[in-house]
């Protein structure tokens, strides 16, 4: 009994722990929305955006915080569940939450140029192509759940650690090379965006029919086909949101000069 209320209360400090960041985090943006909008000169920060980060921040602690992340160590559905979260979902959300724009709005003049620069340099430049993310991406999970690595990263702590953040990071870098919503160091056209979207898409379709076809090691197969299944819809799900959204773009940036064209 008191063996396990000590593992109780450590679970309970570790979760504390990394809760700290995701909350400093919302802490921090809500602070420069605040900030940004008191200025005369700029208007107010969209409340949307703000609901956009809130709600990342949320789907992507709740995937390595709590019962779903607890669950996700035993249930292979769990854990593509919180990989949905984590490495589709909260990207997605806090891409659209625009936080580099929020950042500009809100530093002073010198410090906005000192990051405007490091936004063009060249490591930004080469993480944030659009093949690069796209390999980051689904290549990331193809090692994950083609070799040891997930296996592995149940037995380690840095292991997982470094996979969860590899997650996050990469679906990060991959959405915000796909639809360009905050400032970005260089902006490649609609046509080539969305060829490779389609190349990483299909990747990412593959593998979660490959995972449903031939277990990771260590996973049940009704539990592989169930995740394998969760993955390719519910990757889905969040994908037809990417590909609207860059539609959207390509449609408002083309319009105008089509409708130009037609009154002249």
């Amino acid at each position: 009994m008191a063996d396990h209320q000590i593992e109780h209360n450590s679970r309970l400090l570790i979760d504390i722990a990394l809760a700290v960041p995701f909350v400093t985090a919302v802490v921090l943006y809500i602070g420069a929305a605040i900030v940004s909008s008191r200025y005369p000169h700029l208007r107010k920060w969209p409340l949307h955006r703000t609901i956009f980060w809130i709600l990342g921040i949320f789907l992507a602690a709740i995937s390595v915080i709590g019962p779903l992340a607890e669950q996700a160590h035993k249930d292979f559905t769990a854990h593509m569940t919180s990989h949905l979260l984590l490495g589709m979902t909260a990207p997605l959300l806090l891409v659209l939450a625009a936080p580099m724009t929020l950042l500009l709005r809100t530093l002073q003049t010198t410090s906005a140029r000192r990051v405007s620069r490091y936004l063009k340099s060249r490591w930004v430049r080469f993480f944030s192509h659009p093949i690069v993310a796209s390999i980051l991406n689904i290549g990331g999970l193809w090692i994950l759940y083609t070799t040891d690595v997930y296996t592995a990263m149940h037995q380690s702590v840095l292991i997982y650690i470094v996979v969860h953040v590899h997650i996050f990071l990469a679906g990060y870098l991959f959405t915000m090379s796909m639809i360009y919503v905050d400032p970005i160091a260089h902006r490649f056209g609609y046509a080539y965006r969305s060829i490779i979207l389609v190349i990483a898409l299909a990747g990412h379709g593959i593998l979660a029919k490959s995972i449903y076809a031939a277990p990771p090691p260590g996973v049940p197969a009704e539990k592989a086909e169930a995740g394998g299944m969760l993955m390719y819809y519910g990757g889905d799900a969040v994908d037809l949101i990417i590909i609207f959204l860059l539609c959207l773009h390509w449609y408002r940036a083309t319009a105008p000069r089509k409708m130009t064209l037609a009154t002249e």
